[in-house]
């Protein structure tokens, strides 16, 4: 494709809004820094070539008025760890969380998915998650949602389930806008599936506090 899937995820969240992206890193990572800063030595070159849409194109990565922020990840400790060292940047605001992991091709159904549940926070104040219907043995390969039936109320949200046990086979999708109270849930979590924080585990304690809603994913 013509860019990295992490850029696509950069245009997916300031389309739904976002000013302020902050990207959680790990070491070898330094690659995703360099590419969303300006790179003054190839603009110029480009442009004394005469390729001037093409300037255009590398210098407008990140649009104007957003911030790019980096923390680094020193313990692959789980996701929700990585949403933790968050906490300070975001403080007491509502935050969206974008994965790559799963990539949300442009369809009508789904651009503005992320958008859509950000207006779905201002309007409930609930945490919101995307979830799709899976099948057979993916069921084990995600966090599964409890749900009350006929509602987008969440009742839990288990990780990675045998699909025996599963309380339904509607996945959680890499997208979630999650309210603040999520930082202390993690704080106080014990490491869960693969030794991990589990940011899954976090969002089932708001979901047994009625704090969570879902957004059915139809594209």
């Amino acid at each position: 494709m013509d860019k990295p899937v992490i850029h696509y995820a950069v245009d997916e969240a300031v389309a739904a809004g976002a000013k302020l992206l902050v990207f959680i890193t790990g070491r070898n990572k330094r690659a995703i820094e360099d590419y969303f800063d300006l790179n003054k030595e190839l603009d110029a070159e480009l442009r004394a070539k005469g390729k001037i849409d093409l300037a255009d194109k590398v210098a407008q990565i990140v649009p104007d008025g957003v911030q790019c922020v980096f923390v680094r990840q020193s313990e692959q400790l789980g996701l929700g760890h990585a949403v933790l060292c968050a906490k300070r940047i975001v403080d007491n605001n509502p935050f969206m969380v974008s994965l790559e992991n799963d990539f949300l091709i442009e369809d009508h159904s789904i651009q503005l998915v992320l958008g859509e549940m950000a207006s779905k926070y201002d309007e409930t104040k609930k945490s919101q998650l995307c979830t799709m219907a899976v099948s057979g043995s993916d069921v084990s390969k995600y966090g599964i949602e409890g749900y009350e039936d006929g509602t987008t109320q969440v009742t839990q949200v288990v990780e990675k389930p045998s699909e025996d046990v599963a309380p339904s086979n509607n996945a959680v999708i890499g997208r979630y806008v999650l309210d603040p109270m999520i930082f202390s849930h993690l704080e106080n979590l014990q490491p869960g599936a693969g030794g991990e924080i589990q940011l899954t585990d976090a969002i089932n304690c708001l979901a047994q506090d009625g704090c969570v809603e879902a957004l059915r994913l139809l594209g």
